[in-house]
């Protein structure tokens, strides 16, 4: 909202606010992504089919016990453990079908604001177009706080109504001292659990595989709409205009996606990981129909290729259809496979893989432009990038990885409690002692 102010003479103020703007928005979706588990979980349908009474590992964030030896990992198998490690196959799908709906819904509403804003965004922009303004800025800008409005509005009803997580207090709250010495270790916190959870995931094969796959997969979902863009404003001459009419098309399309890819797997029997590569290979479409655009045949028809603009809404469509399946799936999937009780963490690492990424492809794009002076034969690496995460997807056992998560989630808890009760032994025994004192 404060891109209000940014003017020329003050550019530089708005570098600042897109860092706070990203990061805000990373760190919102961590904690959206990090309640998905536990809704689908903690569900009565999902309850109702788990075998005996387990552990409640959903109330608090393993993650912050120490790192653990995975030649104990026997000893995660008592009792508690058999316990839920014996959650049926027909509970874990129950699961994952639950939190794949919720995701889709979730997902699909998402859409439906977002084409209602961009909506009233370019009704904004056309507005102003028909007035003589002194700063080519300002309808933009005016944009930009419509979008702040809406978010802001629409964080109230979370902020008041969506259930605090539980689980204990994050340590640092606990740091003595002044303001500034409790940010540094909120930060030395976040940075460390953040290593933490890198070291624990290193142990989990599954989810190894999956941040691979996903760190593949997001670069070539930022690389892909970077391209698009880019290659509708320079190479197709579409006006600011025509291209927020694209992404209307897309975001709308996304709406139907994220809708039908459930009725869809559903109908084709496919389980999660097998609808996720359907999604990538029509995402293929993309950069193939580019490629088109070298055959002789093809130029010499004048369309086809994407030599005219409106090719590209076509395809907008299939990137938006795409991404709304893609959007639900591969985060709930993700859920399946991380320990339970440590979703904010794992979702943590989830995002950094998401955005570690996404500058990787586009370099090598501008590089490509840059030495061949064309965007088209960048298609050709679209095309490969797409493909790579495919054989990574369908190598990924959900029952593996579930069972994986659950050993190391009762592992953790078990250290936790053992960590609780050394300091509460350590602090009876202060208290002993000072009580010693003050009778001496």
């Amino acid at each position: 909202m404060l891109f209000i102010f940014v003017s020329p003479a003050i550019y530089l103020l708005g570098s600042v606010l897109v860092i706070i703007s990203v990061a805000s928005l990373g760190s919102s979706w961590v904690l959206l992504n990090s309640f998905l588990p536990l809704l689908s979980w903690n569900h009565p349908s999902v309850a109702a089919n788990k075998e005996g009474k387990s552990p409640d590992f959903a109330h608090s964030e393993r993650v912050e016990s120490e790192d653990y030896d995975e030649s104990n990992m026997n000893d995660a198998a008592s009792q508690p453990m058999k316990t839920m490690i014996a959650v049926t196959d027909n509970t874990n799908s129950l699961a994952l079908n639950l939190s794949t709906r919720i995701s889709s819904k979730g997902v699909g509403i998402g859409y439906a604001a977002a084409v209602f804003v961009q909506i009233q965004g370019i009704l904004l922009l056309v507005g102003f177009s028909k007035l003589s303004l002194s700063s080519a800025s300002l309808p933009l800008r005016v944009v930009l706080l419509l979008v702040g409005l809406w978010w802001a509005g629409f964080t109230i009803p979370c902020a008041l109504w969506l259930r605090d997580r539980p689980g204990p207090p994050l340590q640092a709250s606990h740091s003595n001292g002044g303001r500034i010495s409790r940010i540094l270790a909120y930060v030395f916190f976040a940075w460390s659990s953040v290593w933490r959870t890198v070291k624990i995931a290193a142990k989990l094969r599954q989810v190894v595989i999956f941040l691979i796959a996903w760190f593949l997969l997001s670069d070539s979902i930022a690389t892909v709409s970077g391209t698009a863009i880019l290659f509708a404003r320079t190479e197709l001459k579409m006006g600011t205009v025509a291209t927020a009419l694209l992404s209307i098309t897309a975001t709308s399309s996304g709406i139907a996606g994220a809708f039908l890819w459930p009725i869809i797997s559903r109908k084709f029997g496919l389980r999660t990981n097998r609808t996720i590569v359907a999604c990538i290979l029509l995402m293929e479409i993309i950069p193939l129909y580019g490629l088109l655009g070298f055959l002789p045949f093809v130029k010499a028809l004048g369309f086809g290729g994407l030599q005219q603009a409106w090719e590209i809404y076509p395809l907008g469509v299939v990137h938006g259809f795409v991404m709304g399946g893609l959007s639900s799936y591969c985060r709930s999937f993700y859920g399946l496979l991380i320990p339970p009780g440590s979703e904010a963490a794992f979702y943590a690492l989830y995002a950094i893989t998401d955005k570690g990424s996404s500058a990787v492809g586009p370099a090598i794009v501008g590089l490509i432009v840059d030495t061949l002076g064309s965007i088209r034969p960048a298609f050709g690496f679209l095309a490969v990038l797409i493909a790579l995460p495919i054989p990574l997807v369908l190598m990924i056992d959900e029952k593996k990885g579930r069972a994986e998560a659950i050993r190391i989630a009762g592992l953790l808890g078990k250290q936790l409690e053992n960590s609780e009760d050394s300091r509460d032994s350590l602090g009876r025994n202060v208290e002993d002692r000072e009580a010693l004192l003050a009778a001496r």
